[in-house]
């Protein structure tokens, strides 16, 4: 399975053996927070530092025969932005590179891996400030401002994946997750499993979510990091309005409106938007990808960089529509709320409540679990 590398571990050094480190030996794996289709994820504490949390996703090998293609693909991705990533794969190995990657504070780090005879342990950032949409809609003021402060974090993180070489293909609002419940909170970008590095500098894969696929995708052709773009368009454009550009319930009819660039800023739900912001979006959703924006020239764009962006609250008719648009079952957030916050009330019980920064303002607050997908063609 070549996910830590091809070397033969059956020829591995008494030493080498020595020095291998299990998940146990480190963290206590602890309550269930989500699953997926080849994997769970936990929450975790390490054995030194029992206040300190992480998420741990737990893939199984087994479930996964057949794609250890993607999670390799996964862990190269995660480990390109990841500060210092630590691995455990009982292979004996050192990766030289390792530590010099740059981080950037918009995206998930992944921190260490492990990995044994039946599962690959990643033990990730734990992100408890809930989705993009549920924090506008708590909000009791919302402007243009807002949604054009938001925007920029992900052009930023973006825009730092592409000089890198990584195209992320699956940028859509369940990805875009609140570090903390603090108001001030920065976003951060989630989810890498059909990110891509860029080698060739073209992909032809159609992979992505349909409603946020941009149309050289769907017309198989070959593509770059203008894709993300155009997702990041879509996003906008349901930050300023709370439905979605493109819609229909027959794919079929969704996927040649994507391809013909079909969208509206309809009255009067833009009626308040600024032209800047409107704009903004056209340059973003250019069915020409060539004529597309980077995110460099987005970051420049006066909405983005400057005062064009409107101070109007926006969010009664905002957050009545993403509720009307993107209302799903609440249960399964309520658990991962539940399961964190027990976790941290029995934490602060045992060491008082001082050391510990999130307290009791979590109670009544949603959380998401980066790395999760319940599909069944994702990790």
């Amino acid at each position: 399975m070549p996910l830590f590398g091809k070397k033969d571990v059956s020829k591995k050094s008494k030493k080498d053996a020595e020095k291998s480190q299990s998940i146990e030996d480190k963290y206590e794996v602890k309550d269930l927070l989500g699953t997926g289709a080849f994997s769970e994820v936990r929450l975790a504490v390490t054995k030194e530092q029992p206040k300190e949390m992480y998420a741990v996703k737990i893939i199984d090998k087994k479930a996964l025969k057949g794609k250890e293609d993607s999670l390799d693909n996964e862990i190269k991705v995660l480990r390109r932005f990841s500060k210092s990533v630590k691995r455990s794969d009982h292979s004996g190995t050192d990766d030289k590179n390792e530590g010099k990657w740059l981080t950037h504070p918009n995206i998930v780090q992944l921190l260490e891996t492990f990995e044994d005879k039946s599962k690959v342990y990643l033990i990730m950032e734990l992100v408890t400030g809930g989705e993009l949409f549920d924090r506008i809609v708590q909000k009791g003021s919302y402007t243009e401002k807002d949604a054009a402060h938001l925007i920029r974090q992900v052009l930023e993180a973006v825009d730092y994946m592409h000089e890198q070489g990584v195209v992320h293909r699956d940028l859509k609002p369940e990805n875009l997750l609140y570090y903390s419940t603090d108001e001030d909170s920065k976003i951060m970008i989630s989810d890498f499993g059909l990110s891509k590095i860029e080698d060739s500098g073209v992909m032809a894969t159609a992979c992505g979510t349909p409603g946020y696929v941009a149309p050289e995708v769907l017309a198989q052709k070959p593509y770059g990091k203008a894709v993300d773009v155009w997702s990041i368009g879509v996003i906008s454009y349901i930050l300023l309005c709370g439905y979605p550009p493109f819609y229909d319930e027959n794919d079929a009819n969704l996927f040649a409106q994507i391809l013909k660039g079909e969208f509206e800023f309809d009255s009067p739900y833009w009626d308040d938007i600024s032209d800047s912001a409107k704009n903004f979006i056209r340059q973003l959703m250019c069915v020409d990808a060539d004529k597309r924006y980077t995110c460099r020239e987005a970051l420049a764009h006066p909405w983005i960089s400057g005062n064009a962006a409107s101070s109007k609250n926006i969010h009664g008719t905002v957050s009545a529509q993403l509720k009307k648009n993107f209302a799903k079952s609440r249960w399964k957030q309520a658990y991962h709320a539940t399961t964190v916050v027990r976790q941290m009330k029995k934490m602060a019980l045992n060491s008082g409540a001082a050391g510990i920064s999130q307290d009791a303002r979590m109670d009544n607050q949603d959380f998401e679990v980066n790395g999760m997908t319940t599909e069944s063609n994702r990790l």
